[in-house]
C-alpha cells in the first residue's frame, strides 16, 4: 500500500458485504494498536510494537482517519 492507492475496510466475518466506501490514502504512519480480542482488556503498551496504519480520506470527511494497514484492502494501486 502507497500514498495514493484508493483502499476500503476488509471485510470482516459477521459483515455480509464488502464496504461501500472508498477512501483515498493521503499517508503511511507507524502507530500502536491495542487489540482487545486478542491482549484482553488491560492496556500494556510495552507488550506491542508500532505498526503501518493508512491516513484515509474517505468523501464527506473533512479530516482523515488513521486505520490499521492490514485492516485495509487496495481497489486501486497508485502507480
Amino acid at each position: 500500500m502507497m500514498v495514493g492507492d484508493l483502499v476500503r475496510l476488509k471485510p470482516i466475518a459477521s459483515a455480509s458485504s464488502k464496504s461501500k466506501r472508498i477512501g483515498i490514502t493521503m499517508d503511511i504512519i507507524q502507530k500502536k494498536c491495542w487489540r482487545t480480542e486478542d491482549l484482553g482488556p488491560t492496556i500494556d503498551w510495552s507488550m506491542v510494537d508500532p505498526e503501518p496504519h493508512a491516513s484515509v480520506l474517505f468523501p464527506g470527511n473533512s479530516v482523515s482517519i488513521n486505520i490499521p494497514v492490514v485492516d485495509l484492502e487496495v481497489i486501486n494501486e497508485h502507480r
